[in-house]
């Protein structure tokens, strides 16, 4: 597709040049393939504006272009780009009963060993506020926290909105940095997170956050709603919520499958220029604090024996975090001295008070 006749907001390019030359590091001999669709072809269009001034060539396709919505399965005229490209960008905003489709995708991207973003329900707001952190230094913040995570035995997280849980975890189990510097696996955009899926979680989860998924656009910040999850060996037991719409919803949706309502990822958001919750769990869970996930446990990068073909993501805020009896985070804020970092940098970060 040629971008020069679609007009987008200048805004979006400062972050779709942190995407391809900081964040991916394309190189004049790479191939690119960026995936978009209709409503979100406006970062699309931006990220292949840049990327065809650095790499080889790149193409930009419109998932609507090619397959009904929702996209259960992607069709061949989109999989076989995927063996014609060395990197590639998946920026779609998700529609009900699609991760099977993204799963497909990044089968693929896994096999062929692409490097790959994935900035599912991307948005132009994201655009100008995640997307320009300095991801660098998101980068060494993460380094710090997981060499501390790798060791652990358990960590314990409290909120003030009644998170209270602790979970187990395996060094079988690999922890993986998606910091948005993307080097031996493929990661979110905006990053900023380690994960790996735990052993157990036991307690109860506040989500005051955001929910993944579908659940993002269609249920927002959960601030005046908080759904309470009570959490036994590592799966879901009960889901409070005074939206009873969602409760009844999230509930269904952990019980589609066999592992559906297991956590499958236990997560730490590090990305210190995400400071408030927008709605949107792909800029969300980046934000200092605590997300875990029902379903899917990335097995090919956790090294888990199971899988699921659901994956849905819940966010706590303002937590304690203890990894086994150190405390990392206070109230939503890491210990910055004792993790050997500080918050002076956000001083001349230009994703702050955007």
């Amino acid at each position: 597709m040629d971008t020069m006749t679609y007009v987008y907001d200048q805004s979006l390019i400062p972050g779709a040049e942190q995407a391809i030359r900081v964040c991916l590091d394309v190189q004049p001999e790479q191939r690119v393939f960026i995936l978009t669709d209709r409503k979100t072809l406006p970062v699309g269009a931006s990220i292949y504006d840049v990327a065809k001034k650095v790499a080889k060539s790149c193409k930009l396709m419109i998932l609507e272009d090619h397959v009904a919505r929702p996209a259960e399965k992607l069709p061949d005229s989109i999989m076989n780009e995927l063996e014609q490209c060395e990197v590639c960008l998946y920026c779609v905003n998700p529609q009900p009963n699609e991760l099977g489709s993204r799963q497909q995708f990044v089968g693929k991207v896994e096999a062929n060993g692409i490097r790959y973003a994935h900035m599912v329900g991307i948005t132009e707001e994201i655009m100008c506020q995640g997307m320009r952190a300095d991801f660098r230094k998101v980068d060494e913040v993460s380094k710090s926290l997981l060499a501390k995570a790798k060791l652990a035995k358990t960590i314990t997280v409290k909120s003030r909105r009644g998170t209270d849980m602790v979970a187990t975890f395996s060094q079988e189990r690999i922890w993986r940095k998606t910091s948005g510097i993307i080097e031996e696996v493929w990661s979110n955009l905006p990053g900023g997170e380690i994960f790996t899926a735990p052993i157990s979680v036991d307690g109860v989860f506040v989500v005051d956050g955001s929910v993944g998924d579908h659940f993002s656009s269609k249920y927002g910040v959960l601030d005046e709603t908080p759904m309470t999850l009570h959490l036994e060996g590592g799966y879901l037991k009960r889901v409070e919520c005074a939206n009873k719409d969602l409760e009844k919803e999230f509930w269904e949706y952990c019980h589609k499958a066999e592992h559906s309502d297991r956590v499958g990822e236990f997560a730490i958001g590090t990305n210190l220029a995400v400071f408030e919750f927008t709605g949107n769990l792909l800029q969300d869970e980046k934000m200092p604090g605590i997300h875990i996930a029902f379903g899917d446990p990335y097995g090919s990068q956790t090294n888990t024996p199971w899988s699921c073909p659901t994956h849905v993501d819940v966010i706590t805020g303002s937590c304690d975090v203890w990894i086994d009896d150190f405390q990392v985070m206070e109230n939503g804020i890491f210990l910055a001295e004792e993790l050997g970092f500080d918050y002076a940098y956000l001083a001349g970060d230009h994703s702050v008070g955007v």
